[in-house]
């Protein structure tokens, strides 16, 4: 077995391998890529991707960016492409090929069929001199030096740099889009994702119960109205309006001066100054200021300042969103 310290620098070694590949790649980066980005905003078909053996594995994670970015496309691999699957691709649609060598069998089959169809073809290759390379409408460039396997064999650094390109080009099309984090939102619903994206302040505290009691009241009644409503928290009203906040941690801290309750009232005790949040507000949003501020929770209030309930953290970790 290797030594620990054999296993880091081979690990070290590899990372700054491709590291390194995806540094030079923007050197590699020309007009073939503006003008193979411009046609794919342009068209008025899908992205088909396509590719063989670890070229297809990438093509299906790009294809998946493409997607939740707002580009549509799907994957085809390239051996099923020349035995049927090749009536995926109709009339508008662009195919991405992907290929390291740019000089597998199937590649060279592919590419005639797809250009037969008067389909535009964009290349993905390590070798701009191969057959894709040469027969592609777009040649992008994704040269690698070497592979971070030792024995330069397996695909490792070159997969890097297919995915890198394909990153780049979603990206490119994603900003000629103006997309949007709402626009994100919407092919993202669920999971922690969507829920930072379009979860609100009102969709936590609806199901939460509304903690108060009057400047007035006695702190007897306050431990009550905390322990009740199971937020460790309860605002504090003054003719009805929003006046302060007190905590089960201002119980406590009250507690170690004095046990002689009776003579405070909610009043004595409250923070005057209590954060607050609007309940159209974003729920990641509610988070933020909880981790700035170093408090579990928040009172909510409208756009007028009228108190309408708790946001506790518990609610925001219930969700995904923590």
């Amino acid at each position: 077995m290797k030594k620990i310290t054999t296993i880091i620098n081979t690990a070290k070694e590899t990372i700054l391998t491709e590291s390194n590949a995806i540094a030079n790649l923007a050197k590699l980066i020309d007009v073939s890529f503006e003008e193979a980005v411009k046609f794919i905003f342009n068209s008025n078909g899908r992205v088909i991707v396509t590719g063989i053996g670890k070229s297809a594995n990438i093509a299906t994670k790009i294809v998946a960016t493409f997607n939740s970015t707002g580009t549509p496309a799907i994957f085809m691999h390239a051996a099923d492409a020349i035995h049927g699957d090749l009536g995926n691709v109709q009339k508008d649609d662009v195919v991405i090929c992907i290929s390291k060598s740019g000089n597998t069998p199937e590649i060279k089959v592919l590419v005639p069929l797809i250009k037969n169809y008067g389909n535009k073809i964009v290349a993905i290759t390590g070798n701009i001199d191969s057959y894709l390379g040469e027969h592609a409408d777009f040649t992008l460039n994704a040269y690698v030096e070497k592979e971070a396997c030792p024995n330069n064999l397996a695909p490792t650094t070159s997969t890097t740099a297919q995915l890198v390109i394909g990153d780049a080009l979603a990206v490119c099309l994603l900003d000629l889009r103006g997309f949007t984090s709402k626009d994100f939102a919407k092919y993202h619903p669920g999971g922690a994702l969507g829920k930072r994206l379009y979860l609100r302040v009102a969709d936590l505290v609806e199901n939460n119960q509304v903690p108060k009691v009057n400047e007035t009241d006695s702190i007897a009644q306050v431990i009550v109205e905390i322990s009740e409503k199971r937020l460790g928290v309860t605002a504090v009203m003054k003719n009805n309006k929003l006046s302060g906040i007190i905590t089960d941690g201002d119980i406590r801290r009250m507690l170690t001066k004095t046990t002689e309750i009776s003579q405070f009232k909610a009043r004595d005790i409250m923070g005057k100054s209590p954060k607050t949040i609007t309940e159209d507000a974003m729920a990641i949003d509610a988070l933020n200021t909880m981790e700035n501020n170093s408090i579990t929770q928040m009172l909510v209030v409208d756009h007028e300042n009228n108190y309408m309930g708790v946001v506790h953290l518990h609610d925001l970790i219930k969700e995904g969103i923590f």
